[in-house]
């Protein structure tokens, strides 16, 4: 059965709109029957859907390229679990379509889409978990989307895929307290290195309780798909209460930056993390405009609202509109505390979709953002090599204002999903010099003189191959070796990233370079590629494993 989204019911303006704030106008949508759940593409079309679910049925609005939706209702078999927590979306088994998974309080459920969208199988899995954020993201880095699920009162659950769609459940490994405490994960990049780093933000539910169980980690990608928790070392192990946070480059300087936000305020207030770039982070709340934002709450995610170029923060109903300097102005009261996020009408502005009431018998609200004169870009990434939704990839985009990154993520705030595009704003720049695709795989797209107002899609290695990049002034000796390359490379050493391919493409090392000298020894007999980035630079030369 299909249906066209019904009128508009209700305009509101918030506030006194200015070039910064932002306004919204309210529509109802007949999502009477599920909960209110996604904004996320669900067909391929690189379109954000609408998406609510029950038990036994999943209801999509698919936006249409010429405005509207349309609505399809499918049945499914009775779930064992219900997304009363979380919900995660991605294509984990890649056939084009987008699988959901319902992160209930005694399980875990995949509905995975058959190959052409029009039904979904469900997979439960008989273990307990006490769900709470879920993730899609390439955990073990073999190409394929694995799945990641916080515990609330065990061991955080993951399930890993074997490259046909097939999870294998493991618990253990990434946030391993006995007792939980694991509340919001959240994927991010947060040392320049090119692979995903896991922070997990920590609660005591009620307050108060172990210090230990509410402190909040930090799990270090190593470059081969193992991890290190190291939150103590980045000064980022803060006991306080949270259940989520939200991570940007907040002041455009290149790195990941952090809004830890208080779920209370029993145990210490909101942190507001800025990155130091030398693998430490310091609070800088006072004097950002937010050290008086005394709302506390479980939902904080990233967004640029008014696409001014600067990234702002939804926080528990109000938007912490940013300055790109760390310092915020404060919008309260704006959207719902529980909102998903995306462009449900393609005009490059970030819309809001949230439930109006937990009886489902209610319709579901968007909040259609009424824009402003600043102009965006919209890149949707295409993995080939990585997986298929380019989950883990970093997008860096040079206008003439300077430089903006994203990292591609399935799973952000605390319960909805999210839109997987990747928004930017660009205030008033009218060009857009380069875009740049740092994919999991290791790959690097270049797209150069990008129009915009418009949405890129990105293909992995439609730019350039590994072939095409040999250089001649990166000298590695001795070459055939058998431990140890020596690189024959000048300049600033700082921030050098490394990754080695096997023959077929395959990265096999990740890292980042502090001496002149990269060790092998670990790799099998066969011939490689290594690529180097330097100072924005890209250097690939061949060697020979002995």
């Amino acid at each position: 059965m299909k249906k066209t989204l019904l009128g508009l019911l209700l305009t509101l303006t918030f506030g006194f709109l200015t070039a910064q704030e932002v306004s919204f106008t309210i529509e109802e949508i007949g999502t009477t029957g599920v909960a209110e759940r996604a904004l996320v593409d669900m067909n391929g079309d690189h379109l954000d859907d609408i998406v609510g679910v029950n038990t036994s049925l999943i209801k999509i609005f698919y936006q249409k390229a010429e405005g509207g939706f349309d609505e399809v209702e499918i049945a499914t078999s009775a779930a064992d679990n219900f997304p009363s927590w979380s919900l995660g979306a991605a294509d984990y088994d890649g056939n084009g379509y987008t699988d959901l998974l319902y992160g209930g309080g005694n399980g875990v459920t995949f509905m995975r889409a058959n190959d052409d969208g029009t039904a979904f199988t469900e997979i439960s899995y008989p273990q307990f978990v006490f769900s709470q954020r879920s993730n899609f993201v390439d955990i073990n880095m073999d190409g394929n989307l694995d799945a990641f699920v916080c515990h609330d009162v065990e061991p955080n659950v993951y399930y890993i895929n074997d490259g046909s769609g097939e999870l294998t459940y493991i618990q253990g490994g990434l946030g391993d307290f006995a007792t939980g405490g694991n509340y919001g994960s959240v994927w991010v990049d947060y040392d320049n290195d090119r692979d995903m780093d896991l922070f997990i933000a920590k609660c005591n539910a009620g307050g108060g309780g172990s210090e230990a169980r509410r402190t909040n980690q930090m799990h270090t990608n190593n470059g081969d798909g193992t991890y290190t928790e190291n939150a103590a070392d980045l000064v980022l192990d803060d006991p306080m209460q949270t259940w989520s946070s939200a991570w940007g480059d907040f002041d455009n300087d290149g790195d990941m930056d952090a809004w830890v936000g208080a779920s209370t305020f029993s145990e210490g207030f909101h942190r507001l993390m800025v990155n130091n770039g030398d693998n430490t982070f310091t609070d800088v709340i006072a004097g950002s405009g937010l050290e008086g934002f005394n709302v506390t709450g479980i939902e904080n995610a990233t967004l640029d609202f008014n696409n001014d170029g600067n990234l702002d923060i939804a926080s528990n109903g109000s938007i912490l509109l940013g300055n790109g300097d760390m310092t915020f102005t404060i919008q309260s009261n704006i959207i719902r505390a529980t909102t998903a996020f995306g462009d449900v009408n393609n005009d490059g502005f970030i819309d809001c979709f949230a439930e109006q009431s937990t009886n489902t018998n209610v319709p579901g609200e968007l909040r259609i953002n009424n824009g402003n004169s600043n102009n965006w870009l919209k890149v949707a990434t295409i993995g080939t090599d990585s997986n298929l939704d380019g989950i883990g990839a970093r997008v860096e985009i040079v206008t003439p204002s300077g430089t903006q990154i994203r990292d591609v993520r399935s799973g952000e705030g605390f319960r909805f999903m999210s839109s997987m595009n990747t928004h930017f704003g660009i205030g008033t720049d009218t060009e857009i010099t380069s875009v740049t695709i740092y994919w999991p795989s290791g790959n690097i797209d270049t797209y150069d003189d990008v129009p915009i107002n418009d949405t890129l899609i990105a293909t992995e290695k439609e730019t350039l191959g590994l072939e095409d990049t040999l250089v001649e002034n990166l000298i590695l000796y001795p070459n055939p070796t058998k431990d140890v390359l020596n690189l024959g490379l000048n300049g600033n050493m700082d921030n050098v990233i490394y990754t080695v391919f096997d023959i077929n493409g395959k990265r096999v090392m990740n890292g980042r370079l502090d001496r002149s000298v990269l060790d092998v020894s670990s790799l099998i007999s066969g011939n490689y590629f290594l690529r180097i980035l330097q100072e924005g630079n890209i250097m690939t030369q061949r060697f020979v494993k002995q």
